[in-house]
Parts: C-alpha cells; structure tokens; sequence
C-alpha cells in the first residue's frame, strides 16, 4: 500500500489530497497544526479503516516535526507532499512592506518544505516511490512575472523553487525524485471564490502529474496540467 504525508491536511488543497488518496486506498499521514479542530478531517478517519492518521505538526516548529518523524520511524513515505502554506498580508508594496510578516510567510513556505525534508528524508528513501512534492505557484516564476507587487508570497515561492531544485541534485545519489508544482488558481481560502478551478479538479490533475513521476523529472517546475512551467 502507498503512503503519503500531507503537511497543511486540514482544509483546502491539503484536504482534498487526502481524501482523494484516501479514496484510492493510500495509507495517509494528515498533518495540521491542531488535530482536534479540524473537523472535516476527523470526519474522514471515521471511514478509513485505519487509513488516515492524524499528525500535530507546525512547520515552523522543528520540535513537532521532529515528534511526528519520531512517531513514524520505521515507516516508509512513498509521497511526501509539501502543501501547508500562506499568501501573507495582501496589499504590500514598496514603502509598505511589513517584514514581520514576510519572515513568517518564508518560513511557512520556504523554510517549512526544507524542515520536512530534512525531518523525513530517510522515511521516503526506504519507499519505493521516493518522491518529494512542493506546492509551490505560478507567482513564484521569475520569468512569468510581468505584473509585479506581491513580493512577499512570491519570493517565497521563488525560494522554495531553488530549494527544491538544490534538493533534487542532492538526493539523486538516493534515487529521491524532487519537484515542484503549481496547483492553478483554485477556489479555496487562499485562492478566493474567483478562482477558475475547484480543488477537486486541481488536485486529481495533479494526482495524474504525481503519478507519471520519477528521476527524469526531478528539479522540474511543473503546472497542474503537466506541463512545465518556467523558472
């Protein structure tokens, strides 16, 4: 049976990835910061067959990620998929940038990825799928930005990007294939009620890419529909 963890399970994108994994038959480690109040959540592990296990686990917390590592020794990761992250205050511009906010936002999305990494990378090696997967955004493109502002979730983005694409040099002795991928612009908290696609519809596009993944593909930017994005 395959296996992945999911950071940021509890609502949105993350949610949906587990319970589409869920459906498919994975054993699924759902990681958020605080288990008892996601309700959705907990609903799922009532049908799961002991499927779905809940993880306490903040990103930015060494100590609880290095708890849940401790909690799942031995276990093997065939997914780990970096989903948990933030957009930040909207509206900073320059001469209005708040930088207490923008060290929290890179170390949810930036800094966050790199601690799961480092916390599980011996989880997923022992897998036989070997796969580290970033949500990262098309925000975090250099080369399609072309509209500026948000400079706050974008170099974050774009951070995360290097990360994994030096990850994925440095784990190909192992055989860990590292990507990221930009899940479109969904309907959720963070994407809004605008947004042109339900996360349903991104995350099994997704899914697809997911599975089609391997050592040939690692330190790529890839979009939802599979294709890959530009840096």
């Amino acid at each position: 049976m395959p296996s992945a963890l999911i950071t940021g399970a509890n609502r949105g994108l993350g949610f949906e990835f587990a319970r589409q994994y869920l459906v498919d038959g994975w054993q699924v480690y759902a990681a958020c910061r605080d288990p008892a109040s996601a309700s959705e959540l907990r609903r799922l592990t009532e049908t799961s067959d002991d499927k779905l296990r809940m993880l306490a686990m903040d990103v930015t917390d060494p100590a609880s990620i290095e708890a849940a590592a401790t909690e799942l020794d031995g276990q093997a990761i065939d997914l780990l998929l970096n989903n948990a992250g933030i957009i930040g205050p909207r509206g900073q511009t320059i001469g209005n940038i708040d930088y207490e906010a923008w060290a929290e936002v890179l170390a949810i999305n930036t800094m966050g990825p790199m601690r799961m990494s480092e916390a599980f990378v011996e989880h997923v090696a022992r897998s036989d799928r070997k796969l580290i997967v970033t949500l990262t955004s098309g925000m975090g493109s250099i080369a399609d930005n072309t509209s500026g502002g948000s400079i706050l979730y974008r170099s974050s983005k774009a951070a995360v990007n290097m990360v994994t694409r030096s990850l994925a040099i440095d784990l190909a002795p192992r055989g860990i294939t590292c990507v990221v991928v930009n899940p479109g612009w969904v309907r959720t908290d963070m994407g809004g009620p605008n947004a042109n696609l339900q996360p349903a519809e991104s995350i099994s596009a997704l899914r697809r890419l997911i599975a089609t993944l391997g050592p040939e593909q690692s330190g790529k930017f890839f979009n939802h529909t599979g294709r890959e994005y530009p840096w």
